[in-house]
């Protein structure tokens, strides 16, 4: 995540998700990210996703993870079948960075196929959602194939006029960059949790050592969990501590 050094202006498009204060820099110029803050880019052109992971937890037992692919078959089975609300951090996570933010995954429990920038298929239980909440949330925003991610990969009224009005945005945003700093994810809680439906925030920390807290609605779908776009959502908070918070992060 990556917070702005200019303010946006007074005319940027207001569709969901693109409001709040927080710029996409690299991204398009402009445009207004509502996940705790905006997502910083990678160099541009180079089509690259997840690097090197940068750091781990013990890993728990599971299948090795299929290999990418490009087809929309149904997901594979993940060993993660838990459903209970994670209390503590989850174990068998690692870190990788991706468009410069460390994002989690599981052997056990997600994401399972990687095709480019689109990260599927998730372990239906509170850490598949979690998981889902985290990378689904960067990679629409971050993505070079933002479009595909979005569409593939969140549901919700909002979610047309978003690429709409980003479509548009990119196609007459200026080439100048902003400079920006980088956030990372710092901690976690659910807010409920139901086999259908989980509500998270997660918490983004900047290099200043502040914090804010982001509301974002998953929802199982077609097989896989979902990002929800609605037409209202809820705007990032600041916050002072972890307190009430799960910590967790990979930077």
């Amino acid at each position: 995540m990556t917070e702005p050094t200019s303010r946006a202006v007074a005319d940027e498009p207001r569709s969901p998700w693109l409001r709040g204060g927080f710029v996409l820099a690299a991204a398009f110029v402009g445009f207004v990210a509502v996940i705790g803050a905006a997502v910083a880019l990678g160099p541009t052109g180079s089509g690259t996703s997840d690097s090197t992971p940068q750091t781990s937890s013990t890993h728990t037992d599971g299948p090795p993870r299929p290999a990418s692919t490009g087809s929309a078959a149904s997901c594979p089975a993940l060993a993660d079948t838990g459903q209970d609300v994670p209390s503590t951090t989850p174990g068998g996570v690692t870190w990788a960075l991706y468009r410069a933010v460390a994002l989690p995954s599981s052997d056990a429990a997600g994401p399972a196929v990687t095709n480019g920038d689109v990260a599927r298929c998730y372990a239906h239980t509170p850490v598949g959602a979690l998981l889902a909440t985290t990378q689904i949330s960067v990679r629409y925003l971050a993505a070079e194939d933002w479009a595909s991610v979005t569409r593939t990969q969140t549901v919700g009224v909002g979610r047309d006029a978003y690429i709409a009005e980003r479509t548009k945005a990119e196609q007459t945003a200026s080439p100048d960059r902003e400079d920006s700093a980088h956030g990372q994810i710092a901690g976690f809680r659910f807010v409920t949790y139901s086999e259908t439906t989980a509500v998270l925030q997660t918490v983004w920390r900047f290099p200043d050592g502040r914090m804010q807290a982001a509301t974002t609605t998953v929802l199982w779908q077609r097989g896989d969990w979902k990002l929800e776009y609605p037409a209202a959502p809820a705007a990032p908070v600041p916050v002072d501590s972890l307190a009430g918070y799960i910590e967790w992060g990979g930077l």
